[in-house]
């Protein structure tokens, strides 16, 4: 409902990044470019200077900046005062998710809920557990639902399902035949990690270190990448192993493009996690969603990773 232009603005001038700003609002550069400019434009003065590599507010970017904060605010206030009277449930859904659960969970998720309530508009942003976590404390989406570690005293953290990591390998890797890898065939063989950031990354060099592996100076660490796509390609192509989370290879597994094993006397469990701000929600949605979630993923918890609705 607010103006485009002021959302915009808030955006870029929170990241001062032209180019951050349009990831998070999912527009192109020029896009954001041709908003400010109007708004500049509006004003009769520049709201930022740029210099050669970066920008910054000027004194009436920072004056605009503080009444339109105080706008968007009121809008949100608004909306959702209108949609508790009438009982509408509507408007947008800022949501973010961490890998995995972006590109295998979510999706699902989601089309369940907006065939129950139509009226609402998902946005997502997909990144690493640290960025998700970044933009919910900085109250850019309403909702994270991130797969690794968190500990953050400003928000709230939930546990929601149980997901398990699993070593993959390509058909004809020497650990063919096998469902259990001895600890020490970890350390003798090429390694395609996840970046860092990551929460799969935090939560393997974790348990590697229970089980005396240190991640960095005991893997042989060929190729670091920033998605299961990426490593599940990486490793069809010989390049070497890898961890990742079973819903990532269901396909995979079916079409016999990769192997899985577990780690020699254990099962690498680990639990994604709802996060959000400790207030109430800014919207009716987000609280109705969270609810859903909670629904979908607690009662179909299964040792297997995916709640059972979703293997289907």
């Amino acid at each position: 409902m607010s103006d485009t232009r002021l959302r915009v603005f808030f955006a870029v001038a929170k990241h001062l990044s032209f180019t951050r700003a349009a990831e998070e609002l999912n527009l192109t550069q020029p896009a954001i470019t041709f908003q400010i400019k109007q708004l500049e434009e509006q004003f009769n003065t520049r709201l930022f200077d740029r210099h050669h590599n970066r920008i910054t507010l000027t004194e009436a970017g920072k004056v605009v900046l503080d009444h339109v904060e105080q706008i968007l605010l009121l809008y949100q206030r608004m909306e959702k005062a209108v949609d508790e009277m009438t009982g509408k449930i509507a408007g947008s859904l800022l949501l973010g998710a961490s890998t995995t659960i972006g590109h295998y969970l979510l999706p699902q998720m989601l089309g369940r809920f907006t065939r129950n309530f139509g009226d609402v508009r998902p946005q997502v942003t997909v990144g690493n557990t640290e960025r998700i976590v970044h933009l919910v404390e900085d109250n850019t989406i309403d909702l994270g639902i991130v797969e690794g570690p968190v500990q953050n005293r400003n928000l709230l953290i939930e546990p929601c399902m149980t997901d398990e990591m699993v070593v993959i390998f390509p058909p004809d890797y020497p650990w063919a035949g096998l469902h259990e890898i001895p600890v020490e065939e970890l350390t003798r063989h090429p390694f395609v990690s996840r970046e860092e950031g990551s929460g799969s990354r935090r939560v393997i060099e974790n348990y590697l270190a229970t089980i005396g592996i240190q991640y960095k100076k005991d893997l042989d660490v060929v190729l670091e990448l920033g998605s299961s796509e990426a490593i599940k390609s990486a490793v069809e192509g010989g390049l070497g192993f890898s961890i990742v989370s079973r819903a990532t290879i269901l396909k995979e597994i079916d079409l016999g493009t990769l192997l899985e094993g577990r780690i020699e006397g254990c099962r690498l469990l680990r639990k994604f996690s709802f996060v959000y701000q400790k207030q109430k929600f800014k919207s009716r949605a987000a609280e109705l969603f969270l609810t859903f979630c909670k629904k979908q993923c607690g009662e179909q918890d299964n040792p297997d990773g995916i709640p059972a609705q979703m293997m289907g």
